[in-house]
């Protein structure tokens, strides 16, 4: 389990194809240092588990499904990723739950860039439509951010001037892939109130 709070960036030194599968080798200070093999870590918001580290960087396994379904299927060296360690029990939950299980992949559609804040507005596939509405919670790349507005087959972030520097998310360009994982009490709430044809803005018109 994650927070979507990014606490390194980190970069892609290899990927290794084997199969369909792959292996990342990732350079961290800042989290290879706190890591064992075994541990859990979120690489651009899919958790992954470090299997081999060193002083400045960890390995990590990619599933034939995770390199389908994610971008991580598509990372080459030199590109940067966000990087979070898995929440420990009693930390601090300084963003919202985030499992690490990407549910689909979103594309840039716009970039606004403001003295004060930046907006993304990000292109979604169908299926995650029911657990995007307005204020609620959603992660892109791993990083947790809250929903400003959807419309239609798209949806709508802002980023303060912290995120953008911190995270991949300020380097984002119109067309770039992003993995997206929406809110896990909002799926939850979904399956208790009417399941797959309901979505979590109907719910919240509802007064649910």
């Amino acid at each position: 389990m994650f927070t979507g709070i990014v606490e390194d960036l980190g970069e892609v030194r290899e990927a290794l194809r084997r199969g369909r599968a792959r292996e990342l080798l990732v350079r961290s200070s800042l989290l290879a240092g706190e890591l064992a093999v075994g541990d859990s870590v979120a690489v651009d918001g899919v958790c992954l588990t470090a299997t081999w580290l060193g002083p400045d960087a960890f390995r990590a396994d990619l599933s034939p499904l995770t390199a389908e379904r994610t971008t991580l299927g598509e990372a080459g060296p030199g590109r940067r990723v966000n990087l979070e360690a898995a929440l420990r029990l009693g930390g601090r939950l300084g963003g919202h739950l985030v499992t690490g299980h990407v549910d689909g992949v979103g594309t840039v559609r716009q970039v606004r860039r403001g003295a004060e804040e930046w907006e993304l507005e990000i292109a979604f596939p169908g299926e995650l439509a029911p657990y995007l509405v307005p204020r609620g919670s959603v992660a892109v790349d791993g990083v947790s951010l809250t929903v400003a507005a959807v419309d239609g087959g798209s949806f709508r972030v802002q980023l303060i001037p912290h995120t953008a520097r911190h995270t991949t998310l300020g380097e984002r360009r119109v067309g770039d892939r992003v993995n997206l994982e929406g809110d896990l009490l909002g799926k939850y709430v979904l399956r208790a109130r009417g399941g797959s044809g309901i979505t979590l803005s109907q719910l919240a018109e509802q007064g649910f």
